[in-house]
């Protein structure tokens, strides 16, 4: 595999689309940190760390709308990909849906969100856009 956070973020969507409860993904540390920022944002329910094997798995419980029966994230897209990486300044961070949504950027002081990415003065790669 070549962009295992693609793949990720496919699994979700693909979950999303079929309506799915739990989702399982294979585990990575990167993986790790975006699943507690979408938890922490309240986008997802809940996660589990789970390690069997060598990797480990990540059972996320996706949240719907019980009226609606609508999920909380609208969409999920890549920014930065392997073949063309996506990089932003502190001043140059992108707001998404002018600050409804989340980008989820990787700094030098760990996976976050953007906001908190301007508040510490620290740019990084863009991974992707959350609403």
């Amino acid at each position: 595999m070549t962009d295992p956070i693609a793949d990720y973020l496919t699994r979700l969507r693909n979950a999303i689309k079929a309506r799915h409860n739990v989702v399982e993904v294979p585990a990575s540390n990167l993986k790790k940190e975006i699943t507690k920022i979408l938890f922490d944002k309240g986008y997802i329910l809940n996660y589990k760390f789970v390690e069997e094997g060598p990797q480990g798995t990540i059972k996320i419980a996706l949240k719907y709308d019980p009226v609606n029966k609508v999920n909380a994230i609208k969409k999920l897209q890549r920014v930065s990909s392997p073949g063309m990486r996506k990089y932003a300044g502190h001043k140059q961070l992108p707001r998404v849906l002018n600050g409804l949504g989340i980008a989820i950027i990787s700094t030098s002081k760990g996976v976050m969100t953007d906001k908190e990415a301007r508040e510490q003065m620290v740019g990084g790669e863009v991974l992707c856009y959350v609403y």
